[in-house]
């Protein structure tokens, strides 16, 4: 039996619009991060917060230098996608020191999960960026630890961090379809190995209620 024929790499048209994508992220996850410290209890946590936030504009800067040696600049590659985020983090704004931490943790995560599934059929160059990328979980970590400490000090707080963390889900998963289906070229390199954007999302879900047990919270 002839072997099926490799799936045709991303276009680099579809390579600069992904990371433009993933690089507004990273560039919005480290204002976020440094806002939200204000919320912490004390200045030991405001500083980890900050200082987690460090790895976000590296990896930012990382994906920058990609998108400057493709031949496109960094700013009008994340252009498009700025109101995606805008929407998702004016419907989710945290009020309090665990509600930021349950973002940095769980919503964060949905988008790391999303460029994980699809970078497979980059070019190495481009996959080892977001490999590198995805590979910094300083801030994630230093969530997970209080969320589930948090959860074991007082129980009362878990059902009210899990609605939140569905909340969370939910909205980032609607964005990820409307920037999508805004995209062409996202949704091509989503599909490029016979894979759905619905199936796609099935597994973020259920990565994301994987998360949620093993800081102590409920589906």
């Amino acid at each position: 039996m002839t072997p099926a024929p490799a799936p045709e790499a991303p276009s680099r048209e579809a390579v600069v619009e992904l990371l433009g994508l993933l690089a507004l992220g990273e560039l919005l996850a480290f204002e976020r991060m440094v806002f939200d410290a204000r919320l912490a209890p004390d200045l030991g946590r405001r500083a980890a917060l900050s200082e987690a936030a460090v790895g976000e504009i590296r990896n930012y800067r990382l994906i920058a230098d990609r998108l400057t040696a493709l031949g496109a600049d960094p700013a009008e590659a994340m252009a498009p996608f700025r109101e995606a985020f805008r929407s998702f983090d004016a419907s989710t704004s945290p009020r309090d020191w665990l509600e930021a931490l349950v973002k940095v943790y769980l919503g964060d995560a949905v988008a790391d999960d999303f460029f994980r599934a699809v970078s497979s059929s980059l070019e190495d160059a481009d996959r080892e960026v977001i490999e590198t990328v995805l590979a910094e979980n300083g801030a994630a970590d230093l969530a997970a630890a209080e969320i589930r400490a948090a959860v074991e000090a007082d129980e009362s707080v878990t059902g009210r961090l899990s609605l939140w963390a569905r909340r969370l889900v939910g909205e980032g998963i609607n964005r990820a379809q409307g920037v999508a289906a805004a995209n062409e070229r996202l949704t091509g390199i989503i599909v490029g190995d016979g894979g759905t954007l619905d199936a796609l999302l099935r597994r973020l879900t259920r990565a994301h209620q994987d998360r949620m047990k093993s800081v102590g919270l409920n589906n």
